[in-house]
């Protein structure tokens, strides 16, 4: 599976360690920035190209990192199609996908371990939407329009 992911200057170390995780399971990671060593970048400029390819079908899910997620959150889900949830704790992380067919992750390198962030990603992309009929209703129901 291909994922899209991303980070501001904040959360590059998250991002650095996230892809090294990923790769090392077989996934191959679209990094959309931003680079090393960058000391200040703007969270929007990243998290829309991301969102805009999970959106187009380019990669079915995609993983967004800043200080606290709640940003990278914020712009992604500006995009129509995109349901980006931040996660602190393995229990949102398992119930986003399974209710709300969440297609971003977006995690905070200032509020959790890198520890709890490896295991978020893994739950992430390792749980189904649910299909059922009432999810379903829902999810229409917050859609852009």
């Amino acid at each position: 599976m291909n994922i899209a992911i991303a980070s501001d200057h904040a959360a590059y170390g998250f991002k650095a360690k996230i892809i090294k995780h990923l790769t090392s399971k077989g996934f191959e990671c679209k990094d959309f920035g931003t680079a090393k060593g960058v000391t200040a970048s703007d969270y929007p400029d990243f998290a829309v190209p991301v969102a805009k390819a999970v959106a187009k079908g380019e990669y079915p899910l995609g993983i967004l990192i800043c200080g606290t997620g709640i940003g990278m959150s914020i712009a992604a889900n500006k995009v129509k199609g995109i349901r980006a949830a931040v996660c602190g704790d393995a229990f949102s992380a398992k119930a986003t996908r399974e209710h709300n067919d969440a297609n971003i992750l977006c995690l905070g390198e200032r509020v959790i371990s890198e520890k709890l962030a490896l295991e978020l990603v893994d739950i992430f992309l390792g749980t189904e939407f649910s299909n059922e009929e009432r999810h379903i209703r829902r999810i229409g129901k917050i859609e852009l329009k």
